[in-house]
């Protein structure tokens, strides 16, 4: 695999990870997986479904994956590699693969869905994402139509009393019961997280509640993809430097 490039004035790349100091938290899609136009069309490589229990043993069972998708979708993409997901943003929380997952808030209204649906069945290019607890619309087919769907999106959770949730190329609708931030925290509340340095990688917007709260922790964030404004302190260019970066950390006894 090739060595990754960095931009000048980039902030650094990430230390290899400390395998009696660190836990691992993944975002999904744009760290450990590419991107797609639509959510269910991706997979992850046999490279990574391989990398990721040797990660886990590593260190200890100290991995787990916090993503905006629901823990189902992230046990689909990844076909049950990791066993403590949390899902849609932290709503969704599961400390055992195939062990009970807590839900953080009711499941939402389905009116909401419905207008969502609604607002993008005469749009060509919207997409939306029902996932129980939250319902993402994607304008990434359609980008020029990003000003009237956050608009729209906006005004549906104010309407509600939920909480508009923006990414990239997607707002999401949702309850403001949690955040990745604090899925994070409450993994560090127990064993085998507890008393460790949480690190955490992400790629979106929807990510700077996690880095702030893994700063605030002792730890640090490590953004993926191009330089922008973050809180996070670390830089990857991209889904491959992440996992060169990790490979390198089961080489190390940092």
């Amino acid at each position: 695999m090739q060595a990754p490039s960095y931009e000048r004035g980039s902030p650094p790349p990430p230390e290899p990870l400390g395998r009696g100091r660190d836990s691992l938290f993944l975002d999904l899609d744009g760290t450990l997986v590419g991107i797609r136009a639509r959510p269910e069309d991706v997979v992850a490589e046999a490279e990574l479904l391989e990398l990721l229990p040797r990660l886990s043993d590593w260190l200890e069972g100290r991995v787990a994956v916090v993503s905006g998708r629901s823990v189902a979708d992230v046990d689909r993409i990844l076909q049950g590699r990791v066993r403590c997901v949390a899902g849609v943003h932290g709503l969704e929380w599961r400390s055992e693969f195939g062990g009970p997952v807590v839900l953080a808030a009711e499941r939402l209204d389905p009116v909401v869905a419905g207008e969502l649906k609604a607002f993008a069945e005469n749009r060509p290019g919207l997409l939306v994402e029902d996932k129980g607890l939250g319902v993402a619309l994607h304008y990434r087919g359609a980008p020029e139509r990003e000003g009237e769907a956050v608009a729209f999106a906006e005004r549906l959770a104010a309407e509600h009393g939920l909480t508009a949730q923006h990414g990239a190329k997607v707002v999401e609708v949702r309850s403001p019961a949690a955040d990745k931030g604090e899925a994070i925290a409450r993994f560090l509340t127990a064993p085998p997280f507890a008393g460790t340095r949480p690190v955490f990688v992400g790629d979106d917007v929807t990510d700077e509640d996690g880095f702030r709260r893994a700063a605030e922790l002792g730890g640090l964030g490590v953004l993926v993809g191009p330089v922008r404004p973050t809180a996070a302190t670390c830089r990857l260019p991209d889904e491959g430097a992440v996992r060169v970066w990790l490979q390198r950390s089961l080489g190390s006894e940092a």
